[in-house]
């Protein structure tokens, strides 16, 4: 579905990823996770054609995307959902979804109701405005617009930072129903519990360079990483592998 090999990218002067490698299976929830500042929000920049890849290749459903415009990748079957949401505060929640779909301009755009059956919580809110939404509701909105243009893979990021474990636990429904649907996911997630509880690769970066890749039981298997990289001491992790 999607595949980088050797990525690098560079911030002005600043090489910020090294080599970045990895894969995201039909069907897959790939995590990349790793401490604050590493490069992980850069790497989906940079696949989203926000940052231009300096060296490298992006393989999205088997064409080569690196260096395409970011309003050509909804096309495609790419989507993104940054850690700042985006949504459009003086629209309805319907109208959020309504102009992502038109935007997309993609055959098969979901109708509204549609995209909103992943979030329940979001059909009585359907005719508000999106400013007058709690945190937790503009995150489910932000998701619920990406997957308008019905993706074949979704980039979402941090998207339960700052939400309470209520919604944390509505946001992780959500990833599951949309795997469960057909789409495939690449979470960047710094709640290592929730990464664990719905991933199935992860991708541990570390100063732009991926230092972990495998499944959730050799990450495990792998305290000391887990412990440098992510900064999740032992006795966590084995509660949160119980």
């Amino acid at each position: 579905m999607l595949t980088l090999t050797d990525v690098q990218a560079h911030y002005g002067s600043a090489h910020v990823l090294h080599g970045v490698s990895l894969e995201v299976q039909a069907g897959q929830i790939a995590c990349l996770i790793g401490r604050n500042g590493v490069g992980k929000s850069t790497t989906l920049k940079t696949i989203m054609g926000v940052v231009s890849p300096s060296a490298g290749s992006i393989i999205f459903r088997g064409q080569r995307i690196d260096g395409l415009a970011p309003h050509l990748m909804a096309a495609r079957g790419l989507a993104w959902v940054p850690e700042d949401r985006r949504v459009f505060a003086s629209l309805t929640v319907e109208e959020n979804i309504r102009v992502a779909a038109k935007a997309a301009r993609r055959s098969g755009a979901r109708r509204a109701a549609d995209v909103l059956s992943f979030f329940p919580a979001l059909v009585p809110k359907a005719k508000e405005r999106a400013g007058s939404l709690s945190g937790g509701q503009q995150q489910m909105l932000a998701i619920a617009r990406a997957l308008a243009s019905q993706p074949d893979l979704i980039m979402l990021d941090e998207p339960t930072e700052g939400l309470s474990p209520i919604i944390v636990e509505t946001i992780r429904a959500g990833i599951l129903d949309i795997r469960q649907r057909g789409a495939s996911i690449l979470l960047v997630e710094q709640n290592f519990k929730l990464a664990l509880s719905v991933g199935d690769m992860f991708y541990v970066l570390s100063r732009g360079a991926v230092v972990f890749r495998g499944t959730r039981s050799e990450l495990l298997a792998a305290p000391e990483l887990i412990h440098e990289h992510l900064g999740v001491a032992k006795a966590r992790q084995s509660r949160v592998s119980a």
